[in-house]
């Protein structure tokens, strides 16, 4: 008779290294991430589309064309102001914008034979008393219009822009002067002082040195 608390016979458990028929094995975890994997850079944003201009409304419009009409009106009225102002200096004599045609230079016997006076050469006269006679030479060079200057010691008006040449009398002698200098109007005034007029003009070419109006006798 069997010995009821015996191990009853049978197969025998299987071995703990070999797994049981019918059960499938856990797969194992993926490793983690660590911090040095490289996340994927994210894809450029598309760039925005560019803006098309604004287009000038009415009242840009209208306040453009009053600024071009304002612009209009300033500069007909600045025009209208210069040339009213132009006519209106034409209604003035013009002796008095121009120096006097008429200068005194002293009495007659305060200049020497012989000498050139160059102290009213800012008013385009030098006084010459030569040979017995007194006369106003202009300083104009008749070449270009420069101004001579007198040189003492050569007796002669020498002009510094060509090299023309001219004697005591304004007579020219060298350089390319195609004439002499040309004398003013000259006469005593009633206080006894030598009076030169520059609105009379006496030219030697044309034989106007004769005239008494062109020299006074001393």
């Amino acid at each position: 008779m069997a010995d009821p608390i015996s191990t009853p016979s049978g197969p025998s458990d299987p071995a703990p290294d070999k797994p049981a028929e019918g059960i499938t094995s856990k797969p194992s975890a993926p490793p983690p991430t660590t911090a040095t994997t490289t996340a994927p850079a994210a894809p450029p944003k598309p760039a925005a589309p560019a803006k098309a201009p604004a287009k000038p409304g009415r009242r840009g419009f209208i306040a453009g064309l009053f600024s071009w009409f304002s612009l209009g009106w300033l500069t007909l009225a600045g025009s209208s102001a210069v040339m009213t102002l132009g006519s209106v200096r034409f209604l003035f004599l013009n002796v008095l914008a121009e120096p006097p045609s008429k200068i005194k230079v002293g009495y007659p016997d305060s200049y020497e034979d012989g000498k050139v006076v160059d102290r009213f050469k800012d008013q385009n006269t030098w006084i010459v008393r030569y040979d017995g006679k007194l006369y106003a030479l202009s300083t104009t060079c008749t070449h270009l219009g420069c101004t001579p200057n007198w040189l003492e010691r050569e007796a002669k008006f020498k002009c510094p822009c060509h090299g023309s040449g001219f004697y005591i009398t304004g007579i020219n002698f060298e350089g390319p002067a195609p004439r002499p200098l040309e004398r003013w109007g000259i006469s005593i005034g009633e206080d006894g002082q030598i009076v030169v007029d520059k609105s009379k003009k006496f030219q030697q070419e044309r034989g106007e040195w004769t005239n008494p109006e062109s020299f006074i006798k001393v």
